[in-house]
């Protein structure tokens, strides 16, 4: 999703008791949960003394989607699930009893992204355009994650092919899956397009996930459900297998509740890909443990650079800043105001690049799938017959605008595609780090969600993932606290393939603020409502 538009500050009403009078008795309507906020160190920990299946646990997790997915809050955020999960962990707790272990995935259920080939579902980037899809074959990082031993427990929910259908879509909606919930505020948004993953590991519906993001889509929705996202380099995560919007920007990520578990699993699905050139940029490609680089000192001696031009949108965003920034000082880091010489420079150009690289990556892709669908000129005929139950609310701009467009080799497309590069990576947050010698930038990664509104669409009013995402580089999201009862996350960007020293501060700060709160699923602010 791109998200390129800020806008003034808003204020917001200050929330007093009868919201804890709603969450408490809302949370007598939410069921017990046996695993809450289990990590998976923890659950190795009781498979290995074996007080625990893999069995039991998928089961349990089938139970809680049930009960509070599916029913209860009906968060809408796991759009299929996998019919095999229960025979996979099956045979994983087998390998296990003898004595087969493939490491600390084994056994571990995961919900992948929707628009991510997983055999025996479909894959349908939320379009009933593509209902139909059911591929033959895992895409490569689903691959890695089954020979890792993770157990692949469904699909989750999104904004419709990753909220690049409409200008004005609302975030967390689909034709296949409907609206997506926000599980700390029921009519709060669950930020795109990733959102159903960030709702589902929110409400510990599995017990890590994978989120794609070509602009905001791990990291807004990782903030707004207060969770660590992980976006990578371009390049570290092979992308064969997932609907693409941009061969320029898409990655896979990990979405998890703690840095630890992000880092297991970006080892996992982190590998080379030979046919993607995004592979070859990396100079050295010898597999990382980034669990290695779990050090909760890692901010003594840190230079870190708050970019606060990419604050000022939101007070009580700006506060909880505020609080990280004391947090990092304390732990031993030296904050200091950065500035990213050619912030905003990009955007219109990033906008046509997106445009040229939907149109040219969605064909190859629809060529080689099992759908009716073989082109972005089938589905806008595909939506417009059924625009009854695809466009109630919104339409498709940004598929009309796609197609128009020629092939890659144009000058027009040439040119926007160096620019962004250029502007975003060298003169932007490369020249940003080395004017001050800093080991990472960090802003607000988002504004606290809002609400729902499937007629005007979403609200954005400001998020600092943005450079990272057209430079290509990673970026880190972590749980900086809350505002109104939303959570807020601090978000930290770094030069290419910095994975490593990014994890490292993710995991000092994490460590500094313990930040991360489960959510209440309260109906909405200041009510007190329990239906």
């Amino acid at each position: 999703m791109a998200l390129l538009a800020a806008c003034q500050p808003r204020a917001t009403s200050v929330v007093t008791g009868p919201v804890a009078t709603s969450a408490q008795a809302h949370a007598a309507t939410i069921p017990a949960f046996a695993f809450e906020e289990a990590t998976i160190a923890q659950l190795q920990q009781q498979m290995r003394t074996g007080s625990l299946t893999s069995h039991a646990l998928v089961q349990a997790y089938l139970d809680r989607i049930a009960a509070i997915d599916r029913a209860g809050p009906t968060l809408h955020s796991v759009i299929e699930i996998n019919p095999d999960a229960l025979k996979e962990s099956d045979a994983l707790d087998a390998e296990r009893k003898a004595g087969k272990l493939r490491g600390p995935l084994h056994g571990i259920p995961i919900l992948l992204k929707d628009n991510i080939d997983a055999t025996p579902m479909v894959n349908s980037a939320g379009s009933l355009a593509l209902a139909d899809n059911r591929p033959a074959a895992d895409a490569f990082l689903v691959a890695r994650l089954r020979a890792a031993g993770a157990v692949i427990l469904g699909k989750t929910n999104l904004s419709e092919w990753a909220n690049f259908r409409s200008t004005r879509a609302t975030s967390g909606w689909s034709g296949r899956g409907g609206q997506t919930r926000n599980p700390y505020v029921l009519d709060r948004n669950p930020c795109g397009s990733s959102s159903g993953t960030g709702t589902a590991i929110a409400a510990n519906l599995a017990s890590v996930g994978i989120g794609t993001e070509t602009d905001g889509s791990i990291i807004c929705p990782s903030a707004v459900a207060g969770l660590v996202g992980i976006k990578p380099t371009i390049g570290l995560v092979n992308r064969s297998g997932i609907i693409p919007i941009s061969i320029s920007q898409d990655t896979a990520g990990p979405m998890a509740r703690s840095v630890a578990d992000a880092a297991t699993l970006l080892t996992a699905i982190a590998a080379a890909d030979s046919n993607d050139p995004a592979a070859a940029e990396r100079r050295d490609p010898t597999p990382i443990d980034y669990s290695s680089h779990l050090k909760p000192d890692a901010l003594r001696g840190a230079r870190i650079g708050v970019v606060r031009k990419l604050m000022g949108y939101h007070p009580d965003t700006d506060a909880a800043m505020e609080r990280a920034i004391a947090a990092m000082q304390a732990a031993g880091a030296t904050v200091v105001d950065a500035e990213i010489p050619t912030l905003g420079q990009w955007d219109a150009d990033e906008y046509q690049l997106l445009l040229y690289e939907f149109k040219d990556g969605l064909n190859r892709y629809l060529a080689g799938s099992t759908s009716a669908r073989k082109s972005m000129a089938d589905l806008i005929a595909f939506n417009l017959a059924h625009a009854d139950q695809e466009m109630t609310f919104f339409g498709q701009e940004n598929f009309v605008l796609a197609n128009a467009k020629g092939p890659l080799s144009e000058p027009a497309y040439l040119a926007a595609r160096d620019k962004v590069r250029r502007l975003a990576g060298p003169q932007g947050i490369d020249a940003a780090l080395k004017a001050q010698r800093l080991d990472a930038l960090a802003a607000p990664a988002m504004s606290p969600a809002w609400v729902t509104d499937p007629i005007n669409g979403d609200h954005f009013i400001g998020a600092g993932y943005g450079p990272a995402a057209a430079a290509r580089y990673p970026s880190l999201t972590v749980p900086m606290g809350e505002v109104h009862g939303l959570p807020v996350g601090i978000v930290f960007l770094g030069p290419a393939w910095s994975e490593p020293r990014l994890i490292e501060l993710g995991f000092a700060f994490e460590q500094a603020s313990r930040a991360r709160r489960p959510p209440r699923f309260l109906p909405r602010l200041g009510s007190e409502s329990t239906q």
